[in-house]
């Protein structure tokens, strides 16, 4: 269940500037890793193969893709809001993109999630949001990314 909920998607400017919340922690194993790489065909052995990993990869563990990281930001943010009354979500890009840190498989990450800016357009808003995505004991983030969303009333 999210832990911010939005009566209709013209409430959301109300929170411009400020942070939504911070996801619960999401492992990010290695079956998940090997299912992205299916799906994209990235099977670089960096994410795959892990005997290679252990001889070879800091921390000797294989690593999430970035994009597999980027991914989970709409799923995490889910957690975070939500929208009683809309039509309909959809993703609408990116403005910034950074990949600053590894995904090690089998460790934990988390989004933290604060509202940018919301502009109404013909039939609902459109909601850029910075997002920063954790790693569990790191000092510094592994994903920042800002990402821009359109809710339809």
């Amino acid at each position: 269940m999210a832990k911010r909920e939005f009566a209709h998607p013209n409430e959301m400017h109300k929170y411009v500037g400020q942070e939504i919340g911070v996801s619960d922690w999401v492992e990010v194993s290695q079956d998940r890793i090997n299912r992205f790489a299916d799906a994209t065909g990235d099977h670089q052995w960096i994410h795959v193969d892990v005997e290679r990993a252990k001889r070879e990869m800091p921390g000797g563990k294989t690593i999430a893709h970035g994009w597999l990281t980027l991914s989970l930001v709409p799923r995490l943010a889910s957690t975070l809001y939500r929208v009683k009354n809309r039509s309909r979500g959809i993703n609408y890009g990116a403005n910034r993109v950074r990949f600053t840190g590894m995904v090690p498989a089998g460790s934990r990450i988390r989004l933290r999630l604060t509202i940018k800016s919301v502009e109404p357009i013909e039939g609902g808003v459109r909601t850029t949001s910075a997002g920063t995505m954790e790693l569990e004991g790191a000092a510094r983030p592994v994903l920042i990314a800002e990402t821009i969303g359109i809710t339809y009333d």
